[in-house]
């Protein structure tokens, strides 16, 4: 559980891991360099420094407790503070410390309260609330003595300098690497970009760049490119002579056969020739339906949606438009949209009574859905029905149909196409087929 949390919040595009493993390394350093190196090292420096202090401040309280009286300790006092730089207070002042005292963040100033208590036993409080300045309060003979004198004399005034020079330098190594980075993912990103665009059916110029194992991934892709459009290419050629070829034979039966008369075996033949024509016919369809003859445009949908609609009520179909939500426009091939939408309506009108259409923009696809209240399809027979020349004689009605089997593999072609997907399912509404034609944006 906690290691899919972990991977939840993990960032999922490449510059955010690219940037996480190199930001990651560098922040750790810092702080193991902080902890291993520059407080231990602070804290014996800062220990070094407080020793030296320890036998300046016991030296004026032996001086002190030598005195004959407080008036001579604080004269032979006076001439030593001034020459070690301190000032000397005997006997102490009211407002004099107490007890000890630090910034709960001065860690120095633990070390020399630490210190100071450890070498000196007459030591009563040690003051270092004042960053600039240490303060302590001793037992002499003649009472309390109170001692100040610069925080710079018992810790280094400066250590932030080294930690600003770790963070400055970190941050510069970071920007000078993700700026390298990012001119090493510049080419990944365009080979990206190129392959999801011929994923949605268009071809966009690109030029491999970048390392060497990018560089060979930029050309085998352009290598697959170029074979598959060859392919596609190459069977659209071979069917158009297909096409030429196998229609003057069937003209010339159908010539043929209706020089016979009317005998009853004739009429049999000859359904069998415009069997084969339609065929054929649907055959050439699916071909072309994959060949990439149309360049994409960016359209508003819903004018063409409707007019698709508009053409097949003119032409007795009962379809209407139920909803429209999101605006917007996308890239598209208007005259392949257009046939899948048409073979959709076409199926529900012909194995329904009636077809709903309902279209969705949003912000990464467009939606068509076409429902009707046929029979529909059974779930387990749906991806059968999007393999071409497949007719289901127990899911659709086929009395009421004269296709051949390649109207929703059209339409699932002309989908891929666009980088989507057609997907059936169960109308809640009208209880038959509900055809979902999915297109990215």
């Amino acid at each position: 559980m906690s290691f899919n949390w972990f991977k939840s919040i993990m960032p999922r595009g490449l510059y955010g891991r690219a940037a996480l493993i190199l930001v990651l390394p560098i922040v750790m350093i810092q702080i193991v360099v902080s902890i291993a190196f520059i407080q231990r090292h602070f804290e014996r420096v800062t220990a070094q420094m407080t020793r030296n202090v320890v036998l300046e401040i016991s030296f004026l309280a032996e001086r002190a407790d030598a005195a004959g009286d407080v008036e001579a300790a604080r004269s032979e006092l006076g001439r030593l503070a001034e020459a070690l730089a301190m000032t000397v207070d005997l006997p102490a002042s009211a407002d004099a410390p107490a007890e000890d005292a630090r910034v709960f963040y001065d860690l120095s100033g633990r070390v020399v309260i630490r210190t100071l208590r450890t070498m000196v036993s007459r030591v009563v409080a040690v003051n270092v609330s004042d960053l600039r300045t240490v303060g302590i309060v001793m037992v002499t003979r003649h009472g309390p003595m109170a001692i100040r004198f610069e925080r710079s004399r018992v810790a280094a005034t400066n250590p932030h300098q080294l930690l600003v020079l770790l963070l400055a330098t970190g941050l510069l190594m970071t920007l000078i690497a993700f700026i390298f980075l990012r001119n090493q993912l510049r080419p990944i990103r365009r080979l990206a970009r190129a392959a999801e665009a011929f994923g949605k059916g268009r071809t966009v110029p690109y030029r491999p760049s970048g390392a060497i194992e990018v560089r060979s991934a930029g050309n085998a892709f352009l290598d697959m490119r170029a074979r598959i459009e060859r392919q596609i290419e190459q069977r659209t050629l071979l069917l158009s002579g297909v096409s030429h070829d196998l229609r003057t034979p069937l003209t010339r039966l159908k010539l043929g056969l209706s020089m016979l008369g009317d005998d009853p075996e004739v009429a049999a033949m000859s359904r069998d020739v415009d069997d084969m024509q339609r065929l054929l016919d649907a055959f050439l369809a699916f071909v072309r339906g994959d060949a990439v003859e149309e360049e994409a445009q960016v359209m508003d949908p819903l004018p063409l949606v409707t007019a698709v609609i508009e053409d097949g009520r003119r032409a007795g179909q009962d379809v209407v438009l139920c909803s429209v939500t999101g605006a917007g426009v996308a890239p598209l091939r208007a005259g392949s949209v257009r046939r899948a939408l048409e073979n959709l309506i076409g199926n529900a009108v012909r194995y329904g009574s009636r077809a709903e259409v309902s279209l969705s923009i949003l912000d990464r696809a467009i939606r068509i859905t076409v429902e009707d209240d046929g029979p529909g399809i059974a779930r387990e027979r749906r991806e059968e029905a999007l393999r071409p020349f497949t007719r289901l004689d127990t899911a659709r009605n086929q009395d009421r149909g004269t296709g051949v089997g390649l109207g929703l593999a059209i339409t699932a072609d002309i989908a891929r196409g666009h980088g989507g997907t057609l997907r059936l399912g169960e109308s809640e509404r009208l209880g038959g087929l509900k055809a979902e034609l999915v297109l990215a944006r």
